[in-house]
This record gives structure tokens, sequence and C-alpha cells, in this order.
């Protein structure tokens, strides 16, 4: 709980001043009162202050990625984390990062662990990265752990690029398609009304005209605008579910449920498994105990249901049980996971089969989501040439079929 520096008055009327320590200011305010002192101010603490200041600053991923890889490459060139930490303090000019690296290299300095120091600035270091960093702490492999984020953290943004670049053109070609379209059916389609009319009062006007003439004649009408009131509102609506929805999935509760939905998809399943096997095989490749890799590992998926699952493992090891079984039993992994493990217990190398699943399942992963990015620019083109094809068609029909009937 965060530090309150006060300043308040006995009942004799002396002043004193002191720091206490409460969840809220009006929690402190009360625990004064109850010590029969009479509150003049109360302000968090300076370090409190400080630490809040810098919880939320937010750095790009790409300044991360290169931070990690950078300290990576001191680490395992010999160059002690204090050392480093300086040295990559002194070389940032990026504001937000450099202040982020200041605290860091100060709490190191002051003995607090790696881990610990990035964590307090959860805007910058998610818990995934915390735990992963914490893990190569304990288990001595932390230059692995770090070139392993910058990689990780390369992959998303490369990924996030690749994404937003096969939806920039689509988006510009729907936004003007849409636009385009918008100013055909309510200026440039009522032209033609009166050269089907004679068709449409022979019952001959083809049904994609006549669609298209009805929804025309809809979008004039006053009853449209309001329709389109009611769609703001209902978009309006949304955005406050959204941001309600985001609120909510940041509790515990929320979080275990959105976790949960999350392996329903493939890609999020395979990654969540990658990151523990990766992590679970290094700590057993130097040194660690199985029950402390698992205890330390578990946070690395980043998933609450599968750190439940594995929690679960590790009580079953620590009964002499295998890890497969209850891996197998838990329905989070794959037959095909367990499977290789199994056969790593049995051939006592199972720090390699983890490390090798972790890679087949990234490469697998990644492979995946490239095809669907390359996928998706195509779809957006056919949805907006269909749109276009179904309004010329319309408008040339009646066309063809006046010049055929003359």
């Amino acid at each position: 709980m965060p530090e309150f520096q006060y300043i308040a008055r006995e009942l004799t009327g002396r002043e004193v001043t002191g720091v206490l320590t409460a969840a809220t200011q009006a929690e402190a305010a009360s625990s004064l009162s109850g010590r029969s002192l009479f509150p003049l101010s109360i302000a968090l603490a300076e370090e409190e202050q400080r630490q809040q200041k810098y919880a939320g600053r937010k750095v790009k991923p790409r300044l991360l990625a290169t931070f990690f890889s950078q300290l990576a490459d001191l680490l395992r060139s010999g160059v002690p984390l204090l050392r480093s930490l300086d040295l990559l303090d002194r070389q940032t000019k990026v504001g937000s990062l450099k202040l982020v690296l200041s605290d860091v290299r100060d709490q190191v300095a002051d003995g607090t662990p790696l881990a610990a120091s990035l964590g307090r600035h959860p805007g910058a270091f998610n818990a995934l990265v915390v735990s992963m960093v914490r893990a190569g702490e304990e288990g001595g492999f932390l230059e692995d752990v770090l070139k392993r984020i910058a990689i990780f953290t390369d992959h998303q943004e490369d990924l996030k690029g690749r994404v937003l670049g096969a939806i920039a053109y689509p988006a510009f070609l729907v936004v003007t398609g849409f636009t385009v379209v918008t100013v055909m059916i309510v200026w440039f389609v009522p032209k033609f009304e009166p050269i089907f009319d004679r068709l449409s009062k022979q019952g001959e006007l083809p049904w994609a005209t006549t669609t298209l003439l009805g929804i025309s004649g809809f979008l004039q009408t006053p009853l449209a605008g309001g329709i389109l009131q009611v769609w703001m509102l209902m978009v309006g609506g949304l955005l406050l579910a959204g941001f309600g929805f985001v609120a909510w999935a940041r509790t515990e509760t929320g979080r275990w449920i959105t976790d949960r939905l999350r392996l329903k998809l493939g890609v999020m399943r395979s990654l969540a498994t990658a990151r523990f096997c990766r992590i679970l095989g290094t700590l057993l490749h130097n040194g660690v105990p199985i029950l402390n890799s698992l205890r330390i590992a578990k946070d690395a998926s980043g998933n609450m249901v599968l750190a439940g699952a594995i929690n679960t493992a590790a009580d079953s090891v620590q009964e002499g049980k295998t890890l497969a079984g209850p891996l197998g039993g838990s329905g989070e992994f794959s037959d095909e996971i367990v499977e290789m493990i199994a056969v790593g217990e049995e051939s006592n190398n199972l720090e390699q089969v983890l490390i090798n699943i972790s890679d087949n399942l990234e490469r697998r992963t990644y492979r995946q989501l490239e095809l669907g990015v390359r996928f998706l620019e195509p779809l957006m083109l056919m949805v907006i040439a269909g749109v276009i094809l179904f309004v010329v068609a319309a408008l040339l029909l009646p066309v063809f079929q006046s010049a055929g009937t003359i």
C-alpha cells in the first residue's frame, strides 16, 4: 500500500508530522482521526509520487526491443548489470524511455532486483515481461531471456506492421468506395428513375435495379436521417461498452474469463504454450530443479488458465508423478505436446524437448499469422469490388435489356 506524509494537530494544539501506510487518502485521514489527530494536510510520500508519476509512462515497443537486445548483449559480454543500465541510460535520448531507464537504474543501484524495478513501470513493461525477467534472474540466464523478449517484441511489431500495411490500402479503398457509392446512390441514381419508369410499370425491371432504387429512395427520406442518428448513438454506446469491457478485463475474474476465451484461438494458445515451454526448458537446462522451474515458468505463459493448470501439475510432480500426465489431464495442452513431453521425461532429455517444442510452435504460429495477413487484403478488395459491381450492374442491366428489346 502507498505511504502518505501528513501534518496533523493534537488535541493540545501541538503540530505533528509523520508517515503512515493506507490504501487511500480518505483511509489515512480516518486513521489519524482514530489516533485523536486532526489532519491539516495529507499527501503521497515523495517516493510514492515518483512511482505513480512513472507508472503510467508509455514507451514504444521498438525502443523496448532495442533496449532489451542491447542489455542482453552487454550482459553476455560480461558487463555488470548496473554498469550496463548506466551505459544505456546515458546513450538514450528519447525522453520517455530515458526517464524509465533512469528510475530502473536507480532502483537496481539501491539493491532492487531488475524484475521488481521493471515492475514499477507497468505502462512500459507488461506483466509477461516482468515474469520472464524474474525467471531469468532466478534461473541464472537473464541475458537469454532478455534476448528472447527482444525477438518476441520485434515479431509482434513486425506482425502489427504487416497487418496495418495490409489494411491501410483496402481501408483507403473502403472509405473512398463508400463515399463514391453513397454519392452515386443519393444524387446520381435518382436521375435514372425516369429512364427506368417504363420498365418498372411493365414489371420488367431487374431485381438488382429495383433494390438499388429502393435504397436510393430510402436514403433521401427523413426516416433515413433518424436511422443514421440511431446508428451514431449505437456506435457511441459500443465505444463506451468497449471501455467498460477493458476495465472489467483487468479484474481477476475478467482476466480469467478473457484468458479462457483467448485459449479458444489456436494462435494465442500456441504462443502461450511456446513461452512456457521455452522458459521451463531453459530453467531445467541451467540446473534449476523441476519444481522450482514450474513455479517460475507458470507465469511466463501470460495466461491465468494455463498458469492454473501448470500449478496443478507442479503439485502432482511434488507427489512423485510425471509432468506429462497432469498436463494432459488438464485439457489445456494438445496431445502432441503432451506426448513429446512424456518422451522427453522417459529419455531424460526434457529440457531440449521443451525448447524444440517452443521453436516448432513459434515457427508454425508466425507462419499462420503471415498467411492470415496475406489473405486479408484480397478479401477486402473482393468485398469492395462486389459492392461496386452490384451498383454498376444494377444501372446497366435495364439499358442492356431495353437495347435487346429494340
